[in-house]
């Protein structure tokens, strides 16, 4: 007697789509709960990234380590949501190297279940990260100077900004043929972001040629948004650049990464 092979129905609606990808997001939060280790990177990162900024570089670019953190604490919640986001296309590239997703293709789910499913599980390292690193500011010194509802608008944009950036290094976990491979080229490709930004330093300080890409740099954007909404400040000008950021990250690298699943698992 042979068992016959659900094949996935040709079309789905968009409703049923999303009901697939909240499932299989839910298989991703109850792999955390069973190996918390999954969250020391984004536990232990910002802590150390806090306090070797501040009090290493504070004074030097400042003059003292108070006015530092202040400035550098919206940057840095910038800086780590776009490295924790990386850890998807890492997740992602495992999975399929141990034929995971073989499974998945043999269930009548939506094509693109299993990547949405990694996206939206990772709200919780997102979250992680983000109280870990205020938390960590407050002690250290750090005061909101708006209020709780712009700190909470800030926390929102931070998650939106990690689901949307995200898509980049799950398309290149689609493409690699290694988890090793897979974050050594995202960290290429994030340090000019993060590093060539305002996240560290004033954009006045840097050569001329380098400011011109701090100021269009979609980290420089969000963090411009954060520090308006934790120390008060302008915050309109740069939400629209860097929401249109983020939009392009999705109309680029979602489609991308779809088809190089397709391709991977076919």
């Amino acid at each position: 007697m042979t068992t016959a092979v659900l094949e996935p129905p040709r079309h789905i609606s968009a409703s049923l789509a999303v009901r697939h990808g909240l499932a299989l997001a839910g298989r991703g939060i109850l792999k955390i709960r069973k190996n918390p280790s999954q969250l020391l990177d984004v536990t232990l990162q910002p802590i150390l990234f806090m306090i070797m900024f501040v009090y290493l570089f504070g004074g030097a670019i400042a003059g003292g380590t108070g006015a530092y953190l202040q400035q550098l604490t919206p940057g840095l919640m910038v800086q780590n949501i776009v490295m924790a986001s990386m850890a998807a296309g890492v997740a992602l590239n495992t999975d399929v190297s141990k034929g995971v997703f073989d499974r998945f293709r043999s269930m009548p789910i939506a094509r693109s279940a299993p990547l949405v499913g990694a996206v939206l599980a990772d709200i919780v390292r997102y979250l992680v990260a983000l109280g870990t690193l205020v938390v960590t500011a407050m002690i250290m010194g750090f005061r909101v100077q708006t209020g709780p509802l712009p700190l909470l608008a800030a926390l929102a944009l931070m998650v939106l900004t990690g689901l949307c950036f995200c898509w980049a290094p799950v398309f290149v976990g689609m493409l690699m043929r290694s988890p090793v491979a897979v974050q050594g080229t995202m960290i290429a490709f994030i340090m000019p972001l993060t590093f060539g930004s305002n996240v560290f330093v004033p954009a006045s300080t840097l050569p001329g040629w380098l400011q011109a890409w701090v100021h269009v740099n979609p980290v420089s954007l969000l963090t411009e948004v954060t520090r308006g909404l934790l120390n008060g400040g302008p915050v309109l000008g740069p939400l629209l650049g860097g929401l249109a950021w983020l939009a392009g990250f999705v109309v680029v690298f979602f489609p991308l990464a779809m088809r190089a699943y397709r391709h991977r698992v076919s």
